[in-house]
């Protein structure tokens, strides 16, 4: 069984990487004008409270990096001996390489790009330290997930963010446990404080 599951890993990293690379190249020939460039914001996230830096790292592309304190929910092979709703509150650092795809289209048609605002592709690593309360066992006090992500951000108002994405990811425990997890899914609300 550990074999097959190794495997199935090693398949999945082989192809996983030139995928990601040939959708970043292509989304990157996709962009038609210089008529729109990404921008740098700080925000105040609140759904899990944090605290977010986006910079730009190209025209169409960022890098977010997020520090807070925040609820998740266990992985399969990282947590024991929890029942009933599951969870930990704990600090953690989410960094984000984005990669719009059609910031110049939305823009065409008179939709809003300010701050970012846009469809992405990106490359998401999250780490969760020491919990402050939680109702599981946890085989380490940190762990981290990565994965590639498929999202939406947007602006509304004078300063409301909102930012959605999805996709798989791989995760892990500082001593070396670790497994794959088909969808990782991210919400995010609150406010952009201040741009370039």
């Amino acid at each position: 069984m550990k074999n097959i599951k190794h495997k199935i890993e090693k398949a999945m990293r082989k192809s996983l990487l030139p995928l990601v690379f040939g959708l970043i190249s292509s989304l990157n020939y996709a962009q038609e004008t210089n008529e729109v460039e990404t921008e740098k914001i700080w925000r105040i996230n609140f759904l899990n409270p944090a605290v977010e830096l986006e910079i730009p790292t190209g025209q169409y592309s960022t890098f977010s990096s997020g520090l807070g304190i925040g609820y998740g929910g266990g992985y399969p092979d990282l947590t024991s001996s929890g029942t009933g709703f599951i969870y930990i509150i704990s600090p953690f650092v989410d960094l984000q390489q984005k990669w719009f795809y059609n910031l110049s289209k939305r823009n065409r048609k008179n939709r809003n790009t300010e701050h970012n605002s846009g469809n992405f592709v990106s490359f998401r690593l999250i780490s969760r330290g020491f919990p402050i309360a939680q109702n599981v066992g946890r085989t380490s006090d940190f762990d981290f997930a990565f994965g590639p992500t498929w999202g939406i951000q947007r602006k509304y108002g004078s300063s409301f963010h909102l930012l959605f994405d999805v996709g798989p990811q791989y995760y892990m425990d500082a001593v070396g446990n670790g497994n794959l997890w088909p969808i990782m899914l991210q919400l995010n609300l609150g406010f952009d404080l201040k741009k370039k």
